[in-house]
């Protein structure tokens, strides 16, 4: 019995440590299985350090390293720099080129030709002529005294100082033929719009030109320069000179032709008037005799008749003797203020002469086919020196002259009350503007207009939609 006591403790002991056996494996199956999570953790990890030194040999092979990055910036900033600059030295290169093309091309717009300041005050085209003379004589000068072209070093050839002195002669001859042929071309075409340009042509080729000789050390002189440059100024403004002159003989000869006209209405008038006296005469002569002979009941009939042919015949006299005096004063005229709102726009008025006996006939020609709408008048002022007042009135609104080059056009830019105040003081009368233009023509037009636009335009209609009643 003892022995079977000890075998039941011995069993129950057995199967205690199997239990603990048990759990125990399945302890250790845990730690194993949470060393094997570890270890594929350390492995990642390692994986994970490993690609992040790839990355920085990577990097530092790219780059240099980190300290190198801003060398690399610095580098890439003074490159910009560099381009920048290269980029400012084409762009002024540029410019100069189309400069320099600019100067050989002929274009109409101000701003490409820029204004010619006169350089000589000649009063005739002979005066010009002379002066053109002077500068010939200077320029043969300069070039027999060997002062037009120099030479700065003493040369020789094969060892002759002769033979270097006639290599000289010869390029300073083609130096000096080579800009003399070019400031001829360029004087020659001279003209209102490239005068300036021509200047700038003539100083470019002396440039170029010795820039040609600086191998051989010879040069163009300025003071050669400076007289090509007066002969193309003498030989421009000779030009401009020659078309005032011939302006001026234009306008003296429609001045002329005004004057015959106007002595040709005045003989028309006079000759008129003296037929119309000789007339009315006549017939007082004829109804005095007929007073005379009547009897009393007709007479104050005849009496009222021969009054009036008297007051006829008296201004049929006064007519023929203002004629008369008219056509002896050459001086005396008329002075028109006229616009013309739909040609020229407002505040723009014409002030000029006339010495027709009826001055309108000159602002009716005025208003002929060349201008699209008829004058208007402002003023017809009567002066015994109608040439001085308006000589007088054009030198007063000179600043405001639309055409500042032909003088012949008489349009200013200025306001009715500056004229009338100013012909009022220097008339010693009181003369009444019509301040308002009538400018019929042109407002019909711009209402017609105004209809036709609105005719013109789209109607639009109301579109309309059916109804449903009680729906």
């Amino acid at each position: 019995m003892f022995f079977n006591k000890k075998l039941k403790e011995t069993e129950a002991v057995l199967l205690t440590t199997q239990y603990d056996l048990k759990n125990l494996k399945e302890s250790l199956a845990t730690t194993l299985a949470e060393l094997d999570n570890k270890n594929q953790e350390i492995k990642r990890l390692s994986e994970s350090l490993q690609l992040l030194g790839e990355r920085q040999q990577e990097m530092e092979k790219k780059y240099g390293g980190i300290l190198d990055i801003d060398e690399q910036v610095s580098r890439q900033s003074q490159q910009l720099h560099d381009l920048t600059n290269r980029y400012q030295i084409s762009i002024g290169t540029y410019n100069d080129l189309v400069k320099e093309i600019e100067l050989y091309e002929e274009r109409l717009d101000l701003g490409s030709f820029g204004l010619y300041a006169p350089q000589f005050d000649f009063d005739t085209s002979e005066k010009f002529k002379a002066a053109i003379e002077i500068n010939y004589e200077k320029q043969k000068a300069l070039i027999k005294d060997d002062k037009a072209v120099i030479c700065h070093t003493e040369w020789s050839v094969g060892g002759s100082k002769t033979e270097g002195k006639k290599m000289t002669n010869q390029y300073r001859k083609l130096m000096l033929f080579a800009f003399n042929g070019e400031c001829e071309g360029l004087i020659a075409r001279v003209k209102w719009n490239n005068a300036a340009k021509t200047r700038e042509r003539i100083i470019k080729a002396f440039e170029a030109i010795n820039k040609l000789g600086a191998s051989h050390n010879i040069d163009i002189t300025k003071a050669f320069l400076e007289l090509k440059l007066e002969e193309m100024a003498l030989y421009y403004e000779l030009e401009q000179k020659k078309y005032q002159e011939k302006e001026e003989q234009r306008r003296i000869r429609e001045q002329m032709r005004e004057e015959e006209k106007a002595q040709r209405e005045f003989e028309r008038a006079q000759k008129e008037a003296e037929d119309e006296e000789t007339r009315y005469r006549r017939a007082l002569e004829k109804a005095q005799q007929e007073l005379s002979q009547t009897n009393q009941i007709d007479a104050e009939i005849l009496q009222e008749k021969v009054r009036m042919l008297e007051q006829q015949l008296e201004a049929a006299h006064e007519k023929k003797e203002r004629a008369i005096a008219m056509a002896q004063l050459t001086k005396v005229g008329h002075i028109y203020v006229i616009s013309n709102i739909g040609s020229f726009g407002e505040n723009v008025y014409k002030m000029g002469m006339t010495r027709r006996l009826d001055p309108l006939d000159r602002v009716r020609e005025l208003g002929d086919a060349s201008v699209p709408f008829q004058f208007d008048v402002h003023a017809i002022i009567y002066s015994e020196n109608a040439p001085q007042l308006e000589y007088e009135l054009h030198q007063q609104f000179s600043t405001r002259r639309l055409n500042r080059i032909n003088h012949k056009k008489e349009f200013f830019r200025v306001t009715l009350e500056e004229i009338e105040t100013f012909v009022n003081q220097h008339t010693g009368a009181s003369i009444e503007f019509t301040k308002l233009a009538e400018a019929r023509d042109y407002r019909e037009t711009i209402k017609l207009l105004e209809e036709l636009s609105k005719q013109e335009q789209p109607v639009v209609t109301e579109k309309k939609f059916p109804v449903s009643i009680g729906g």
